[in-house]
């Protein structure tokens, strides 16, 4: 069920991720609320602090967790900063989830390539958590994260504990390195050749910058992924969350109601021209 007016949710508990990330995590207020909320790999909510504003959030909690509903945000403008003063206890709106999810369901049986750039992995660790959880569904995994800054890499010791597992391929680059950074310099779509999987029984997940994931689905479909495996997750200006305000357009759809998940064949003609 989406709840269509903010449902008052609660700060559990807060983590700093890094220095201008860090990751809230809600339980909505009503327990009979909590209990009924389900969400799809892939949807967001909308989070709201009065008399500040209201944003897009990706849900990057297990969709199997019932005690709580996890969302990382990098604090960038006005409401963002507001959540990252939020404290255990304090309370803020909640309204979703909304959108189009991965289509996971449909990818059982194949291998499966996550390509992430920024917090553009924050969409796709409730993936990750949605396949460990059916592994048996689903044949090699590959996670392929970029970065700016070796500093902005979050959860490294959950990228390690993933790498460990059966079946599962973590490939990590930043473009600016650092001392202590043991993996690639570079761009995160210099990692696709390295990355192990059948192009024939594949699906891939991206997520990140615009100009990142047409590069990352170029280097995909060289490999001989058909284009209909290949599945983007687009970022617009999303304020209202049912398509009807116009501000989150992309082509003849609205990224709110239409997406934000789509397939690499409905914009593929978008993404060809910068700024669109």
């Amino acid at each position: 069920m989406t709840a269509r007016q903010p449902l008052e949710a609660i700060v559990m508990e807060r983590t700093q991720e890094s220095p201008t990330i860090f990751t809230l995590q809600l339980r909505l207020g009503d327990a009979a609320a909590q209990a009924a909320y389900r969400f799809a790999p892939g949807q967001f909510n909308m989070l709201y602090l009065a008399g500040v504003g209201e944003v897009p959030i990706s849900v990057m909690s297990d969709p199997q967790e019932r005690d709580g509903i996890g969302h990382t945000i990098r604090a960038l403008g006005r409401v963002t900063q507001g959540l990252a003063a939020l404290r255990p206890g304090d309370s803020l709106g909640l309204r979703g989830p909304y959108g189009r999810g991965w289509p996971l369901p449909e990818m059982e049986g194949r291998d499966v390539v996550l390509v992430t750039g920024g917090l553009g992995c924050a969409p796709v660790v409730s993936v990750v958590h949605y396949i460990l959880r059916r592994r048996e569904r689903y044949g090699k995994l590959v996670i392929i994260q970029g970065v700016k800054h070796a500093e902005d890499l979050i959860w490294r010791e959950q990228y390690d504990r993933w790498a460990a597992l059966p079946d599962t391929q973590v490939l990590l680059a930043s473009s600016q390195g650092g001392a202590l950074w043991p993996w690639h310099v570079g761009r995160a779509t210099e990692l696709i050749e390295q990355a192990r999987f059948d192009p024939g029984r594949a699906a891939a997940l991206m997520c990140g910058p615009e100009g990142m994931m047409r590069a990352a689905a170029e280097k995909l479909l060289a490999r001989g992924l058909p284009e209909s495996r290949l599945h983007l997750s687009m970022e617009r200006n999303m304020q209202c969350a049912v398509g009807r305000c116009g501000h989150c357009q992309f082509g003849g759809a609205f990224v709110c109601r239409d997406g934000p998940v789509f397939d690499w064949g409905q914009v593929e003609s978008l993404l060809a021209h910068r700024g669109f």
